[in-house]
């Protein structure tokens, strides 16, 4: 069965404000795919004009192939999973994954079918018969999947489920819901401020700001290879460092870095002489020793953080520009404290130019 789901040249517009720029996007039926992005960046108006709850104020809406223009809500192939989970308090864990089935006339007896194979699904099968109240958090979680997948749904919409749980459930709860959606092989759209959400689950995943999709990509492409500065800033910890480019050769350019001197990296984009652009670096791409074709920096250390499997140094530079260095753990030494100058290393191939600010 085709689940894909197709944003046709999509905008939502709220009087004079355009909530979602023209987007054209199609999700593949069963993908796992994330919209991720800071509040107010439209991923939510993405996920309710899918629903049904929003109709775009220009363009299409297309669920296996289909028009959705004009349908409502509950006459959609799919279902939504809210940041509040909304479950009856005063059902039972059964009654509460049949209702949908009981809104649609299913009988007793396969309503009762369909909600033992799915506690089966989430792994809570002896809890059928408790209240909502008795649940611990991460199996309210799976309880709500489980009704939400009770009426079949060729798409599972979920609209931050994650965000109210502490942060040990909130990595376990990213496992069930992955394996979850590959059991079912049903199209999953998540949406997410939380960026190890989308990078630990998805497929793929959409980086958005100010209701513009800045790039999609899978997560290895979106960490390794952002398009824009904000991708690059807002994908991981990443440290900016803003130059004139004075050097295109190749897939590499070279940027007048003022007081830091000359750094190089991967072009990304068509980029020129003159341009204003930022060198990207990861934390974890510094080094302490520099070896042949490194390219350096100084800078002087304000903090050293000790997080178990790796330090994190915060440093400035000459030009007070803050940075971040992630090391690990042995390469801890009494020379790194606070004050002591070091000389931090990268390959070129590790570092990304991208025009554009330095930060989100």
């Amino acid at each position: 069965m085709d689940s894909s789901v197709h944003l046709d040249n999509t905008v939502m517009q709220f009087g004079d404000f355009t909530a979602i720029q023209k987007t054209d996007l199609k999700i593949e039926s069963g993908e796992f795919f994330s919209f991720l992005g800071p509040s107010g960046c439209g991923k939510t108006t993405i996920l309710n004009m899918i629903s049904g709850f929003l109709d775009p104020t220009q363009g299409d809406v297309k669920i296996g192939g289909q028009s959705m223009r004009g349908v409502p809500a509950n006459k959609r192939p799919t279902s939504m999973i809210f940041q509040n989970l909304a479950l009856f308090p005063l059902m039972t864990v059964s009654e509460n994954i049949e209702f949908g089935l009981e809104v649609r006339g299913v009988s007793r007896s396969e309503r009762k079918k369909a909600s033992n194979r799915l506690l089966e699904l989430v792994a809570l099968e002896d809890s059928g018969t408790k209240k909502i109240a008795e649940l611990s958090g991460g199996q309210k979680q799976r309880i709500a999947i489980a009704r939400a997948l009770a009426v079949e749904p060729q798409v599972l919409l979920l609209d931050e489920p994650l965000s109210a749980l502490d942060l040990k459930l909130r990595q376990h709860m990213r496992t069930e819901l992955k394996a979850i959606q590959r059991k079912t092989g049903i199209t999953f759209i998540y949406i997410t401020h939380d960026q190890g959400e989308a990078l630990t689950m998805s497929d793929r995943v959409a980086v958005m700001s100010a209701g513009q999709i800045q790039q999609v990509a899978d997560p290895i492409t979106l960490y390794r290879d952002p398009h824009t500065a904000f991708v690059a800033s807002f994908v991981g910890e990443n440290n900016g460092v803003s130059g004139k480019i004075i050097e295109v050769n190749s897939a590499f350019v070279t940027l007048d870095c003022g007081p830091l001197g000359k750094l190089v990296g991967r072009a990304q984009g068509n980029l020129s002489v003159g341009q204003t652009a930022t060198l990207f670096i990861r934390p974890e791409h510094f080094r302490l020793q520099a070896e042949d074709g490194m390219h350096s920096l100084q800078a002087e250390i304000q903090e050293v953080n000790f997080e178990g499997a790796y330090l994190t140094l915060n440093a400035n530079t000459p030009a007070n520009q803050a940075l971040s260095i992630q090391l690990g753990t042995h390469q801890f030494s009494d020379a790194l404290k606070k004050g002591a100058p070091v000389s931090l290393s990268y390959r070129e191939q590790d570092a990304i130019v991208i025009v554009g600010a330095d930060h989100v």
